[in-house]
């Protein structure tokens, strides 16, 4: 071959060769099983926030649990998870009977202390249970569990702890601020209307006994004892304030009756006390100043029922 034309062609077979090579390296790089970012499985990308955990201080100690769970079952505080749109898979069958919860129980299991086989199923990863529950030993076998004594704290700071509980301390806090604040208005508004030394009597029958309760037994005495201020009747103070209610019977009813009576009772159950003389004559059954309250709905002390109560303290007393 002629040198002039030789030249000419070495350098034309050097551009296309690195015209090759150059491709290649483009299709590598670009190919799904070769790119850094495909190669690697799900299991070592960095989790996502709620997937992790965190330690809750319980009062037996440091609990790792869930940062966000997703499938509690709830032997005991069942409303205050609710409360704060906690996912419930299994549930006591006091919560379940109460109205405010219909909707968000649906589907939802009745389990109890004794149903381990029945827990074991529901697959929980978060346990809440009470200090008085068997079997605590074996549901900690099952998932994290952390366990709460009922009346050790007041009904604000158990709200709070469910919200440290499930890593929602922040929205609990937002909400005690918010109806404190609201409660404590309103009990304002309803001693000027009846009078600053008017009293209130909380009552509740069960068809066979009467209870009176002091300020911490739910049935709203938590609203109106601590948030609204208003007063508890002496004897009531005194017998029934330490152990949190006291029985009585029907011939001593007027004894404990404040000016005031807030009265929980069944609708399903039997009123007939209510046309009875010892009840008839009672001043504040006389004085139309009886405001009646559902059992059922009534009894939890947690935000939803709250605001339930709240809203019928205001229109009974205000009317």
């Amino acid at each position: 071959m002629n040198r002039k034309l030789l030249l000419p062609f070495i350098v034309l077979m050097c551009v296309m060769i690195s015209a090759c090579g150059g491709n290649n390296a483009n299709n590598n790089a670009s190919s799904p099983g070769n790119s850094p970012a495909a190669s690697e499985t799900p299991a070592t990308e960095a989790p996502a926030a709620d997937t992790g955990t965190i330690t809750y201080e319980s009062e037996l100690g440091p609990v790792e649990v869930p940062a966000s769970p997703k499938r509690i079952v709830a032997l005991t505080n069942a409303p205050n998870i609710l409360a704060l749109g906690g996912t419930i898979v299994g549930v006591d069958e006091w919560t379940n009977k109460s109205p405010h919860f219909t909707e968000k129980l649906a589907g939802v299991e009745v389990v109890s202390e004794d149903s381990l086989e029945k827990i074991i199923e529901l697959e929980p990863d978060l346990i809440i249970a009470g200090t008085h529950n068997k079997n605590i030993d074996k549901m900690k076998e099952i998932a994290p569990t952390v366990v709460y004594t009922w009346g050790k704290l007041d009904y604000l700071t158990q709200q709070l702890e469910i919200g440290k509980l499930l890593n929602k301390e922040q929205e609990a806090q937002a909400w005690i601020d918010d109806f404190t604040k609201r409660a404590a208005e309103a009990g304002e508004e309803i001693k000027a209307k009846i009078g600053e030394n008017a009293t209130v009597s909380v009552f509740e029958t069960d068809s066979k006994s009467f209870y009176v309760f002091g300020n911490a037994w739910a049935r709203g005495t938590e609203i109106l004892y601590q948030a609204m201020g208003l007063n508890m009747p002496e004897k009531v103070k005194a017998d029934a304030q330490g152990p949190g209610y006291y029985t009585l019977s029907t011939e001593v009813l007027s004894d404990y009756a404040g000016d005031y009576i807030v009265l929980s009772r069944s609708a399903t159950g039997d009123n007939s006390f209510m046309q009875s003389d010892t009840w008839t004559k009672i001043p504040a059954v006389q004085n139309d100043h009886v405001i009646e309250i559902d059992t059922e709905a009534s009894s939890y002390s947690d935000p939803m029922t709250l605001e339930y109560l709240l809203n019928i303290f205001k229109e009974g007393f205000l009317k």
